[in-house]
């Protein structure tokens, strides 16, 4: 096993502890995901089950990204056939089962720039996504720093059966972004169901999602007494974003 797959892993495990603190509300018990992008076509990714707060080694299942990839592909697929082709893809026949949301993880993983995705189901990220005002919430900014850790605007998805629906959901909602915008996205927010940030290193994963995690509190906050003030998209263009995620290493 190289040095880069042992460090990956290594990076995966602590990222996914960081996302799994209790006292975070990210996610509790099994929900929630991760994964990384290793050389050679394939990925580490968290097992079906597993815990991310506990997360260790035998929780994580190694996939081939070209066969979940080539499913994005097929909309005709059955449930036996989804599940059939997620064992498939384990480098390791005798691994556990990797998540239904592999597929979309494999996804994201081949975007140019992409090395560690993350996600969760915050309570106050989805005080809001269970509401009307999903949609203000995905467009708008409420504080510089956080158009700095979770871009201008995050890509919105309605809700949508988990598995291949979602990921093909997810896939269509970012190529849209990316066509509209010129950029990749950092955030992606699923109504009814919780949050994916994904980024170079585990620590731009971590800056959107405990950006998005305090924006939420703030928007919730602010709807109690009036509503947020948005900022507007003059006063957003003109933060140097890319001048403080150098300075925050993101």
């Amino acid at each position: 096993m190289s040095t880069h797959h042992e460090q990956t892993k290594e990076k995966l495990i602590a990222l996914s502890h960081a996302l799994g603190r209790a006292e975070r509300q990210l996610a509790i018990l099994g929900e929630g995901n991760t994964s990384a992008r290793l050389e050679g076509g394939t990925f580490l990714v968290k097992a079906s089950g597993s815990t991310l707060g506990t997360l260790n080694e035998h929780g994580l299942v190694e996939c081939r990204s070209e066969p979940l990839l080539a499913m994005l592909e097929r909309d005709d697929l059955s449930d036996q056939q989804i599940e059939d082709a997620l064992f498939a893809s384990r480098v390791d026949p005798d691994a556990k089962k990797p998540s239904i949301e592999a597929l979309f993880h494999a996804y994201l993983l081949s975007l140019p720039g992409v090395d560690f995705v993350g996600h969760t189901h915050p309570v106050s990220v989805n005080g809001i996504l269970c509401t009307a005002h999903a949609g203000s919430f995905a467009r708008r900014r409420m504080c510089p720093d956080e158009v700095v850790c979770c871009g201008a605007a995050s890509v919105l998805v309605p809700y949508t059966d988990p598995g291949l629906p979602l990921s093909l959901a997810i896939r269509r909602k970012v190529a849209r972004f990316m066509e509209k915008r010129g950029v990749l996205p950092k955030v992606v927010l699923l109504e009814n169901h919780g949050i994916i940030t994904f980024g170079a290193s585990p620590e731009a994963v971590k800056a959107a999602m405990f950006m998005a995690d305090k924006a939420a509190r703030i928007f919730l906050e602010a709807a109690a007494i009036g509503g947020p003030r948005f900022l507007s998209p003059k006063e957003v263009d003109r933060i140097d974003e890319h001048y403080r995620q150098r300075a925050l290493k993101i």
